[in-house]
């Protein structure tokens, strides 16, 4: 085996060693969901002693003490994300299209205002918000999520987007004016197919952001029949009368991510490929 053989097989080597070190956690979360709860915290062994099958049954009934379940948690969660996926995805890139595309009155002051709220912590604004949704009567309900997403509240998906659409050639643009084609027109038929990639990635990052989200969530929605996932595994626990069954807990934060999991090998060619490159190649 050649120098450059070994090089590659060490690289493997140190890959896989490095995947499995970050996999660890899940895994012995898997493993730990079809063992007794008591067998947890008094065993260092991976594999449970005997596998447990009603964890997952007896998991999902749980909730909050049996009155809702996790069939609520699921369904309030996807009527959570995937509108605000979707308005998060059209707002920004049509706000990316205005910047990148055309030159209008203080846009030079308004892309380095939008750029500076990205150095702005969640924790800084989360009060004035939290007072402002409230005065409009929105708490415990997800208009505070959905809201942001339909105006492009999002600078991070707006930004990326704008430097994807940086590389697409103008002369396109040039091109579909000459035969009569509108900004909107152009737009939809023209720019948005090859910005795929970018939309792809942006949409992945805010279906996991707003998935796994359990701080905003927990400030702005306090009634338990509008809990997502994030907040339903919180009241699992609290809401346990005797010792927790964190054999069930195990058992529902699997079924929490595998959604993530399966969309993420789905979608990954487009998800690399939007965050690899800036534009058209070729």
């Amino acid at each position: 085996m050649n120098r450059f053989g070994r090089n590659s097989l060490l690289c493997h080597l140190t890959l896989v060693l490095l995947g499995l070190f970050i996999l660890y956690p899940v895994v012995f979360m898997f493993f730990a969901s079809f063992k007794e709860s008591n067998e947890i915290f008094t065993s260092v062994r991976l594999f449970p002693r005997k596998f447990q099958w009603g964890n997952y049954p007896g998991g999902w009934k749980s909730g909050a003490t049996g009155r809702i379940t996790y069939t609520n948690f699921y369904i309030n969660t996807f009527m959570l994300v995937l509108p605000v996926v979707l308005f998060t995805v059209v707002s920004c890139s049509l706000v990316a299209y205005g910047f990148s595309r055309f030159v209008f009155p203080l846009r030079k002051i308004l892309f380095p205002a939008m750029i500076a709220t990205l150095m702005l912590p969640n924790t800084v604004i989360v009060i004035p918000r939290f007072m402002l949704f409230k005065s409009f009567g929105w708490l415990n309900s997800y208009l505070p999520f959905l809201v942001p997403a339909l105006f492009a509240c999002y600078p991070f998906f707006t930004f990326m987007i704008i430097q994807f659409m940086r590389g697409i050639p103008a002369s396109l643009d040039e091109s579909a004016k000459i035969d009569g084609c509108g900004s909107l027109y152009i737009f939809i038929h023209i720019i948005a197919p090859l910005l795929k990639p970018a939309l792809f990635s942006a949409g992945l990052f805010q279906f996991l952001w707003t998935w796994n989200d359990f701080y905003n969530q927990l400030i702005f929605i306090n009634s338990p029949r509008r809990f997502t996932l994030a907040l339903g595994l919180r009241l699992s626990i609290d809401a346990s009368t005797e010792a927790v069954k964190w054999n069930e807990v195990m058992a529902m934060s699997i079924c929490s991510i595998v959604p993530l999991f399966l969309l993420f090998f789905l979608a990954q060619r487009y998800f690399v490929e939007g965050i690899a490159t800036s534009g058209i190649k070729g």
